[in-house]
């Protein structure tokens, strides 16, 4: 269970802030800012008070006890390559997981969450590459050929629980948690278009499925697994075959498949319908028309929103008659915080406070 200490840490990273700058700010050096978060000296309650307020965090916040738990196994960061993701950013966007986790366990206390698929657990050297993983995962959960509708919800009801963060500007595009006795949680970047959100999920996915520690390959058999969920090698052949493959195919195809045009073109290229010379072409028309960090806007399609998160939130509020307030002290933040997490407001609420079943 946390410590103040780990408490203390965590208010930190999840603003960003490293040692040195946060102990000038609350007026002490960073050697005991250092003995108080690992847990060497015990700070009183008044540095605990100018510490609420430092890091804009309740006095009480301190005082949860809950399991913290390390980075995940894997960062998905901006397809770019100046888009590292620093150290600082890795701190920060594991204290909010860590946090949005605390927070899962305590609502996830009042409904029976109850998924009606899994997540299937495939070892992706036993079946030889992660396209024919992908191929299982269709099956496994039965989804019907062609584009995939609506990912999100195919993903929740296989006990997934899905929300957005905007990561505090780190170049991330998704995160997953899996920790014990929770449903995993993947959040996705609430900046990205349509497009990009739906292959991060799926990448993500990749992971679920084919990896429990991390290995050298495992982003790039993600990035496979995420192309053939959404791309299936046999149904790429009626898109492909006999085609020219150009900008204008590519194009018409994204708003049909729900992919970007790039991921498109990665999976012409790697299903062998066009050359390395054709595939060198096409990139370089897409980055001289700016396309690589943006596509045609008028190709845009509705995102997918996540629904069972929302469900559970409304479901407190409308239903066992909680508050923001009340919400917001499960693990205690400050109202507006929450309600800049989770993006939403207060309603009307009920007394009764029965346990809520959220099928899947």
């Amino acid at each position: 269970m946390s410590s103040v200490g780990d408490m203390l840490r965590l208010a930190r990273q999840r603003l960003g802030f490293t040692q040195k700058p946060a102990a000038s700010k609350l007026g002490i050096m960073q050697p005991l800012l250092s003995r108080f978060e690992n847990g060497i000296s015990d700070p009183d309650d008044e540095f605990l008070l100018k510490a609420g307020r430092v890091y804009d965090v309740p006095r009480s916040f301190f005082d949860v006890k809950e399991p913290v738990y390390g980075p995940p196994v894997s960062v998905h960061p901006m397809p770019r390559a100046k888009a590292d993701v620093t150290a600082r950013d890795l701190d920060m966007v594991t204290a909010e997981l860590n946090i949005r986790v605390m927070q899962m366990r305590r609502f996830l206390e009042a409904v029976d969450f109850e998924p009606t698929k899994d997540i299937p657990l495939l070892d992706v050297d036993q079946y030889g590459s992660p396209e024919k993983v992908a191929a299982v995962v269709r099956a496994h959960w039965n989804i019907p050929s062609g584009p995939i509708k609506n990912l999100i919800a195919i993903v929740e009801r296989a006990g997934v629980v899905i929300g957005t963060s905007d990561f505090g500007g780190a170049a991330i595009s998704g995160m997953t948690f899996r920790v014990p006795g929770q449903p995993p949680l993947v959040l996705l970047n609430s900046q990205h278009p349509a497009d990009r959100l739906r292959f991060t999920l799926a990448h993500e996915i990749g992971h679920l499925v084919m990896h429990r520690f991390p290995t050298p390959e495992m982003e790039v058999q993600a990035n496979q697994f995420a192309s053939a969920l959404l791309l299936p090698r046999e149904e790429m052949k009626q898109a492909f075959a006999g085609r020219t493959v150009n900008l204008a195919l590519l194009a018409s195809l994204k708003p049909e498949w729900r992919v970007a045009m790039q991921a498109l073109l990665v999976r012409a290229h790697s299903l062998g319908y066009i050359t390395d010379n054709q595939n060198r072409y096409l990139w370089q028309q897409i980055s001289s028309r700016g396309w690589r960090l943006r596509e045609p806007p008028e190709l845009d399609f509705e995102a997918e929103r996540p629904g069972v998160l929302p469900s559970i939130l409304t479901a407190h509020l409308t239903q066992l008659g909680y508050s923001i307030a009340d919400l917001s002290n499960f693990i205690p933040l400050h109202e507006h915080e929450f309600s800049r997490m989770y993006g939403i407001a207060a309603p009307e609420t009920s007394p009764n406070r029965p346990k809520l079943r959220i099928v899947k």
